[in-house]
């Protein structure tokens, strides 16, 4: 699996089995691996866990933003969307193609602090995108969306599925830990 520059590897191993018919395996990771979700207290001191989040946070309305071919994702990407406080808008660039080339954590898509502000605004429940994070250090964009308690997906894929989706519900279940991130299991109900 494929970490950010700097961190350590992720393993995961079976163990030896202590009889046949049981399996057992080992998981040796970092929290910000794979698709994951970030909560406040990644960047805010004393910020929220992950585990301090009722369920009802991460199960919201989709909108989805076709940001294809865009180095810098600018707030005028939201103009047509009519959001609600809670839902979630999701950011398509196709980056998630990379996930297993060296490039993936290199040169890929960022937020505008602008659109950071708007989602803020419109008080959206949490924003997930195919790039590895939303910005680069000194992580403004992080910070702008974290202290108003909008929670961040890093790495999702396959969001291409949603181009022609009118209408969707987004259930994003990261595992409750009582940490700054968590890996998540993400899924779009798309409405008949």
């Amino acid at each position: 699996m494929p970490v950010f520059p700097g961190d350590a590897p992720a393993a995961l191993e079976r163990l030896a089995d202590p009889e046949p018919e049981v399996a057992h395996f080992h998981l040796d990771s970092g929290l910000h691996v794979g698709t994951h979700m970030d909560a406040p207290l990644h960047m805010i001191p004393n910020g929220k866990k992950l585990s301090e989040y009722p369920p009802e946070k991460f199960i919201a309305n989709g909108h989805l933003i076709d940001a294809r071919g865009m180095k810098e994702i600018e707030e005028d990407m939201l103009q047509n969307l009519a959001t609600a406080r809670g839902d979630a808008v999701l950011v398509f660039t196709g980056w998630d193609k990379r996930f297993h080339d060296p490039s993936f954590y290199h040169d890929y898509p960022t937020l505008t602090e602008g659109f950071a502000r708007e989602l803020v605004k419109r008080r959206v429940g949490f924003v997930g995108m195919d790039m590895p994070s939303p910005d680069r250090s000194p992580y403004a964009v992080h910070r702008i969306l974290l202290t108003a308690d909008v929670l961040i997906i890093e790495s999702m894929c396959a969001l291409d599925a949603l181009l022609d989706a009118k209408r969707f519900e987004v259930i994003a279940l990261p595992a409750k830990l009582e940490a700054e991130a968590a890996p998540a299991r993400v899924v779009a109900r798309i409405a008949a």
